[in-house]
């Protein structure tokens, strides 16, 4: 999981570029290959959950992160979030999801193939 934190270090101070650091279903099948391997396998398939893992750890609203951000505030303001709060954050986090989502799975393709 260091590896991920690293990694995404490197992303915020501009080390490395968003957009080659991120893909989709297609480029993640490319990184098993053409031939059967179940070492190569089990090992990305690992990967994969780990990298997973480490997203929904992310304080994004919508994610776990996010509601152990809302718990850690209430644990230390004493009193929960307004309802009403918590309703647009959910929003918010998920409009952040699904704008992830259709960059990894439309825009980055299509910039991908138009640069090329």
């Amino acid at each position: 999981m260091t590896t991920q934190a690293k990694a995404f270090a490197k992303i915020f101070r501009g080390e490395a570029s968003f957009r080659k650091s991120v893909g989709g279903p297609i480029e993640i099948a490319q990184q098993y290959g053409g031939k059967w391997d179940w070492f190569r396998f089990w090992m990305l398939t690992g990967m994969l959950s780990m990298v997973l893992a480490f997203m929904n750890l992310l304080p994004i609203p919508a994610l776990d992160g996010g509601h152990v951000v809302f718990l850690l505030y209430e644990m230390i303001a004493g009193r929960k979030p307004s309802d009403k709060f918590l309703e647009n954050a959910q929003k918010v986090g998920m409009m952040l999801i699904l704008g992830l989502m259709a960059f990894v799975l439309i825009i980055n393709p299509l910039l991908k193939a138009f640069s090329n």
